[in-house]
């Protein structure tokens, strides 16, 4: 048995890796003066907050100052969305601003770029240290891949597709030079998170150092200045935000964070569909509507989605682009709604033919499986 189709251990709710649905705000001056106390105290609180708030700042402009280069292979414009005519359906690619966040960082890392510094160390032949500067200077490219994360149960919304652009992985890991001895690459993060995943997943499926999302720099919330995507890999073991290190070691030698706290080691990204429309508990008009939502397959892609309407035959639904075999696939079905109460399920087939496992599993320890349905009303 290896150790993704282990039985889930024991797990606290409370260490489940959570979306933090922070954003950073600020107090207003009648707050401040509030809190001072007095006319004086309330002076120097207002000084202090105006240095942060001036030090924040310029970091601010710093970051909306940088001009991302062109990639060296930018991918085509992408298509027409199906969602602009499909009403609640799920968009072909979530702006940044509605994209899922999770960290177990307790505040937003603010990073000076000039400061800034990525180092690979560890078991290779060749220590390399990078500015942001350098970073920009690799040739860089685009990516359009789907990010899950492992807490996300079926049918749930911790799940996001961007256009990434970045530097390739392999080629930086390549340079270092890792031992043959060495199986693990183990990031950092600015606030000292860290994330593991095999060096053999290193297999040119297109591992980036990010720096830029849907077509701009890197929003803070989402790692800036740098982050790693690995394309079929849950977050929790390869997604570091605010990327400080990377270290080539082993497992016996070093576990990421969410690994001693008992979640799997390797994270790979099961296959899932999703219904948007309706809604779980929704009231439908009768008549004319859709039914439609989103699956993902990576790094396969999806082939087909079927829907199956109240323990009936399954129906062959329409899917929309297929960015690449790593991003969601939009899909809907028309249906005339009928009276009634009524049970809808989905589920998707990738590209090499496998189906979709009805398997229902947890999210502890390597991902959620099993078909996604919903009840409505007609």
């Amino acid at each position: 048995m290896t150790e993704d189709e282990r039985k889930a251990p024991e797990i606290d709710p409370k260490s489940v890796p959570a979306a933090s649905g922070r954003s950073p705000s600020g107090r207003s001056r009648r707050q401040i003066l509030a809190m001072a106390g007095g006319l004086g105290v309330a002076g120097a609180a207002l000084l202090a907050s105006g240095t942060l708030f001036k030090k924040q700042g310029a970091k601010v402009v710093q970051k909306l100052q940088t001009i991302l280069p062109l990639p060296t292979k930018a991918l085509p414009p992408l298509p027409a969305d199906p969602a602009l005519t499909i009403p609640g359906l799920t968009p072909l690619i979530t702006p940044s601003n509605h994209f899922f966040q999770i960290d177990t960082a307790t505040s937003i890392p603010s990073i000076d770029i000039s400061s800034w510094r990525l180092t690979i160390t560890g078991m290779v032949k060749n220590p390399i240290t990078l500015t942001y500067s350098d970073l920009l200077k690799r040739p860089l490219f685009e990516l359009d891949d789907t990010l899950s994360c492992v807490s996300n149960p079926v049918g749930g919304f911790l799940v996001g597709n961007a256009r990434w652009l970045g530097c390739r992985l392999d080629d930086l890991i390549k340079e270092a030079g890792p031992l043959a001895s060495a199986d693990q690459l183990l990031s950092r993060s600015e606030d000292d998170f860290t994330a593991g995943f095999p060096l053999a997943n290193l297999d040119g499926r297109d591992a980036m150092i990010a720096v830029g999302m849907n077509g701009a720099p890197l929003p803070p919330r989402h790692g800036y200045p740098a982050r790693i995507i690995v394309p079929g890999l849950y977050g929790y073991v390869s997604a570091t935000k605010w990327l400080t290190s990377i270290e080539i070691t082993r497992f016996d030698a070093e576990e990421g964070y969410w690994i001693s706290r008992g979640w799997s080691r390797l994270g790979p990204i099961k296959m899932e569909s999703r219904i948007d429309l309706p809604a779980d508990g929704a009231t439908v008009d009768k008549g004319a509507t859709h039914i439609a939502g989103i699956a993902w397959a990576p790094n396969s892609g999806v082939k087909s989605v079927e829907v199956k309407i109240d323990g009936g035959p399954w129906l062959p639904a329409t899917l929309g682009p297929q960015l690449s075999g790593t991003t969601w696939r939009q899909w809907w079905l028309p249906w005339d709604a009928v009276s009634g109460s009524h049970t809808i399920v989905c589920r998707a087939t990738n590209a090499k033919g496998e189906v979709q496992t009805p398997t229902v599993a947890d999210v502890a320890p390597n991902g959620a499986s099993g078909w996604h349905s919903v009840q409505i009303t007609v």
